[in-house]
């Protein structure tokens, strides 16, 4: 047997909505990451240069900086909200028309195809 959620049309409304906002909050962070890589106030001293450099690799330039960390975080969350948007449209879709065809071949649901008065 096979485990699965469902979403109510309202609930993917939601999720894709926070992703949206995470999304916006997420791109004004890497606006912010731009500023990092360009440290000043460390001073002349050659141990003053290597800490700024330091910082610069850590703001952007290598995987683990913040720059490619942020960047990161909104490819995949990208992903999730398209996910859910195409994913939760098509859901509701295929609801939508198993729910029609079932009313058409249920006598007890009403519908203009039942076979409700056939003997």
């Amino acid at each position: 047997m096979t485990d699965f959620t469902r979403l109510e049309p309202h609930v993917v409304e939601e999720i894709v909505r926070i992703c949206e906002v995470m999304l916006l909050e997420f791109r004004e962070a890497l606006e912010i990451t731009s500023l990092l890589g360009n440290p000043h106030g460390f001073g002349d001293f050659d141990s003053a240069q290597q800490l700024a450099a330091g910082y610069r690799r850590k703001a952007a330039g290598t995987p683990e900086s913040a720059r490619e960390c942020v960047e990161q975080f909104i490819e995949v969350l990208t992903q999730l909200r398209d996910a859910f948007a195409t994913g939760g449209a098509a859901f509701l879709d295929t609801e939508s028309d198993w729910a029609r065809q079932l009313a058409a071949t249920d006598p007890d649901s009403g519908a203009p195809n039942s076979h409700q008065g056939a003997q």
